[in-house]
């Protein structure tokens, strides 16, 4: 890495330390998710500790993120926006502004390194990822012989992640 742009990479890797996973319960489509306001209520504090700020214009069919620095160095990221896209009972108005604030959300996110979505595979601060148990481990040793003496395969995922093929040896 070069010497440009390092103070606005501290300052983003200590805002990523601080910013917690923001998931506040908004419904869609069958995932939960936080709205803008939601998210901007929680890491414009957190920014402007960091000497961090953001914005974002909607120009060339797209929204360009901007994150700056109190420096002036900055990260820019460009999101193109959907074209001819239609969603039943809106029209092309309220679909147009359903995309950009859509794409505000999920670019601001990405650039920031941030969850704003319910996502299962992600690791919380407040939750621990399960370890993985691979067949060359002592560990999937014991487990195989617990699932032969009568043990359950869910006991085991309680306890370890599973991969597909893990799964098949164990009910062998």
């Amino acid at each position: 890495m070069t010497t440009e742009n390092t103070k606005i990479y501290k300052s983003l890797a200590e805002f990523q330390q601080e910013c917690p996973v923001i998931h506040k319960g908004t419904s869609g489509y069958g995932y939960s998710y936080a709205d803008l306001p939601t998210i901007f209520s929680i890491i414009n504090p957190i920014l402007y500790d960091k000497q961090l700020g953001f914005t974002q214009l909607i120009q060339d069919g797209g929204v360009e993120t901007i994150l700056f620095h109190s420096s002036g160095e900055t990260i820019k990221s460009f999101t193109p926006i959907p074209q001819n896209v239609s969603l039943k009972g809106m029209n092309e108005y309220q679909v147009l502004g359903s995309a950009i604030t859509y794409i505000r959300r999920y670019a601001l996110s990405s650039l920031l390194g941030i969850v704003t979505d319910k996502d299962t595979d992600a690791a919380t601060p407040k939750q621990v990822r399960k370890p993985v148990l691979n067949a060359a481990t002592p560990a999937f040793e014991k487990a195989l012989k617990f699932v032969r003496e009568g043990g359950s395969i869910s006991a085991i995922e309680s306890k370890y992640s599973l991969g597909t093929e893990v799964k098949a040896l164990l009910k062998l």
